[in-house]
């Protein structure tokens, strides 16, 4: 999947950080939970809204 498809950036939304389509997660929060330990498959657990291929 390319980037810019399932990334956006509105101003609207969490002071216009980047954040997943559809959602008001950032690019940086799932980050953090991934660097915080969490695997992918607890991220996924954690935020129903989001897809193997948001990720």
């Amino acid at each position: 999947m390319i980037y810019q498809e399932c990334i956006v950036v509105d101003p609207r939304i969490r002071s216009g950080k980047p954040s997943i389509c559809g959602t008001r997660i950032t690019v940086t929060d799932v980050f953090d939970y991934l660097g915080g330990g969490m695997t992918i498959a607890d991220v996924l657990d954690d935020f129903p809204d989001l897809a193997l291929a948001d990720l």
